[in-house]
């Protein structure tokens, strides 16, 4: 069973209807729904000019659903000191080598992308299974004591494989 702490998680996809709330009128939205806008962060995500563009929609119309966008969330652009503050909370979660965490200056960072691409057979597998089961352990380990959510896009998971690197890390 998985559960989810309601402070881990945030209101990223609110939706679009919530406009209503400050007086966007329901033709308005379902205007937005039409051109493929379901939630608020789709809204922003848009520039001025392609909502006007969308028929029926009038600048003033914008504004309103601009102004309504950016009450409903604390807006997606954010301060640098804000970034310097959540950077403040990365860890670095090993690899499982010694080596590879040196090149790394210190291993896989927390709260990023890490894209691993090369030739077949190099190990971009072999360091996925591993980082499933470093990102688990206790900090005091080198983990990031959280949770994976392993995204295979080509078939390659195999959780016999994670097995006995369990067995040697932990």
């Amino acid at each position: 069973e998985i559960s989810i702490d309601p402070e881990e998680t945030e209101d990223d996809f609110v939706p679009i209807e919530r406009l209503q709330d400050f007086g966007v009128n329901v033709g308005d939205i379902k205007k937005l729904k039409m051109n493929g806008i379901y939630t608020i962060s789709g809204v922003l995500m848009k520039t001025k000019k392609s909502l006007t563009c969308i028929k029926g929609i009038s600048e003033a119309k914008v504004d309103k659903i601009l102004g309504a966008c950016n009450s409903l969330t604390d807006g997606i652009f954010i301060t640098g000191s804000a970034v310097m503050d959540r950077r403040k909370t990365v860890i670095k979660i090993t690899t499982g080598s010694k080596t590879f965490d040196n090149i790394l200056k210190g291993g896989i960072e927390s709260m990023s992308i890490t894209e691993a691409f090369g030739e077949f057979r190099t190990g971009k597998t072999q360091i996925s299974h591993t980082l499933c089961v470093t990102a688990q352990l206790p900090h005091d380990l080198g983990g990031g004591n959280g949770r994976v959510i392993y995204i295979d896009t080509e078939g390659t998971f195999r959780p016999e494989r994670v097995v006995p690197i369990a067995g040697i890390l932990v």
